[in-house]
């Protein structure tokens, strides 16, 4: 784990609404981009939970915008010396599974089963790699549905252990809270972190 001095959790308030999972020190965290992981990932350090970072993001288009918000992320991790894992960009696989629902609204079940694709291979990846709880900071924008993202994130955790009940475990929490939203916003500023302006896909970039 990174070494660094956290002046943020001196100011977190007494009474924590996020709550840590009993014997969680370490949690495979996907990324859907460096300004919404920046302040949970300065929060689980602050309270010396080990994240590691895992960039899995299918759905951005075009390449070029997948590649800047990668390198973005990338380069977050590095500068806090946290592990960093890269995963294939497969745009084609996720279209062919949410093919169907392109004309879905934004939150609707095109998104839904978007998350769960992302959630599912997060969550086969923790399997992997032995990290028994993961976590989505799709979970901290507020222009995702939260329940929708619990469900997807429940579903994957259910996938991968059927055959090893309770191995892999998703830790469902609102990362909005504690200030974490107004945190956010802050380290935007700090890194200069490449801000996008639309969720990540074609189709939310058609109505956006």
């Amino acid at each position: 784990m990174c070494k660094f001095f956290c002046t943020f959790a001196l100011n977190m308030p007494k009474q924590s609404a996020i709550i840590v999972p009993e014997g969680c020190t370490r949690v495979l965290l996907h990324a859907c981009c460096a300004p919404c992981s920046s302040a949970i990932v300065e929060w689980l350090l602050a309270h010396q939970i080990e994240p590691v970072i895992y960039y899995f993001n299918p759905n951005i288009y075009p390449l070029e915008e997948y590649e800047i918000r990668k390198n973005e992320s990338k380069r977050h991790a590095e500068s806090l010396g946290i592990t960093w894992i890269d995963d294939d960009y497969a745009h084609d696989a996720w279209r062919e599974d949410i093919c169907g629902l392109e004309n879905e609204p934004e939150r609707g079940k095109r998104c839904e089963l978007c998350f769960y694709h992302r959630l599912l291979a997060t969550a086969k990846k923790a399997q992997e790699l032995g990290i028994p709880y993961f976590a989505t900071t799709l979970a901290s924008s507020r222009w995702k549905n939260l329940e929708q993202i619990n469900r997807a994130g429940f579903k994957a955790q259910e996938a991968v252990n059927k055959t090893h009940p309770d191995a892999i475990r998703y830790w469902a929490q609102n990362w909005r809270k504690d200030g974490l939203q107004e945190r956010r916003n802050e380290l935007l500023k700090e890194y200069h972190f490449y801000n996008q302006k639309y969720c990540g896909c074609e189709f939310s970039f058609r109505i956006s």
